[in-house]
């Protein structure tokens, strides 16, 4: 019986042992993937079935940029579960509800406002388009950023900072700073959602919808993973300043795998002298190496 029970032991300490080398090995890649870029990267790869972890800069605060909207979505979803808001509700626009100069699909389709639209299409917009202007009128609607902080606080996850409407970020440079999260966090994030610990079974399905429908970043985690490839994520992006640098290229999601399992990645690309398709590129390439990691794991 001691034998048997030495045994087993030894099995699970060797297939730990080895669990650990291919991590590394993961790490390793990614590392030289990082090693010539003029850039700070934070990266957080997790497995959701085989719980494999590997993180780069996991705990450093990072700008998020419009990852914050995938936060703002799930704190307008969870009024929708309580019952305060629906889905089918008409939220009034206005003109003046529309910035002009942002980033604004339902700004160009509606440009002068004075439209209702029900906050399912608004909520689309600001996750599957990242809409700033839709952005702002959900934050208005479950009253603003320090609700939708409060409530990511409440989850779980502490290393978020949520202060600045995208109104406000656009001001001044530095003001995007005070959005950040760090990768560790986005990725605990994702693992909540996906584990429906968060929000209701049917706001789960609505937002996973909308985060397959992404249509920002096609080149950061879909960019070199197999066509047709089924990624749930929310993209960030900021400007680059006169000195070159560009403050966040991110994209944060849960890829699914061939075999149906799932492995959690989320990125962020900081302080980079890079372009912008170097910026991207460092997210795909290292998505491709989590990918290829999975991958060979369940074969």
């Amino acid at each position: 019986m001691k034998k048997a029970l030495a045994i087993i032991i030894l099995l699970i300490l060797v297939f730990h042992y080895q669990g650990l080398a291919q991590t590394k090995i993961l790490r390793q890649k990614i590392l030289s993937i990082l090693s010539t870029k003029k850039a700070e990267v934070g990266v957080s790869i997790y497995g959701l079935e085989s719980k494999d972890t590997i993180s780069i800069n996991g705990n450093k605060h990072l700008p998020m940029q419009s990852v914050f909207k995938f936060h703002i979505a799930l704190a307008v979803l969870h009024e929708v579960d309580k019952g305060k808001l629906s889905l089918t509700q008409k939220i009034y626009i206005s003109k003046e509800d529309l910035m002009p100069d942002t980033w604004s699909p339902i700004r160009e389709k509606y440009p002068d406002g004075n439209v209702k639209l029900p906050l399912s299409e608004i909520l689309q917009y600001t996750v599957s388009q990242s809409d700033n202007n839709g952005c702002d009128i959900l934050l208005k609607l479950i009253g603003g950023t320090k609700a939708v902080n409060d409530y990511i606080h409440k989850a779980g996850i502490k290393d978020v900072s949520i202060k600045a409407t995208e109104a406000e970020a656009a001001k001044a440079w530095d003001v995007q700073f005070n959005n950040w999260t760090t990768p560790l966090a986005a990725t605990k994030l994702l693992k909540t959602f996906y584990e429906q610990k968060i929000v209701s079974k049917k706001s789960f399905g609505f937002l996973w919808k909308a985060m397959l429908e992404t249509s920002t970043g096609p080149d950061r985690i879909k960019g070199e993973l197999p066509p047709g490839t089924l990624v749930a994520h929310k993209t960030g992006s900021s400007g680059t300043n006169k000195e070159g640098i560009t403050s966040a290229t991110n994209d944060i999601g849960i890829v699914t795998l061939p075999n149906g399992k799932h492995f959690i990645i989320s990125v962020f690309v900081t302080n980079s002298k890079e372009n912008a398709d170097a910026n991207e590129k460092i997210i795909a390439d290292i998505s491709k190496a989590a990918w290829d990691y999975f991958v060979n794991k369940q074969e």
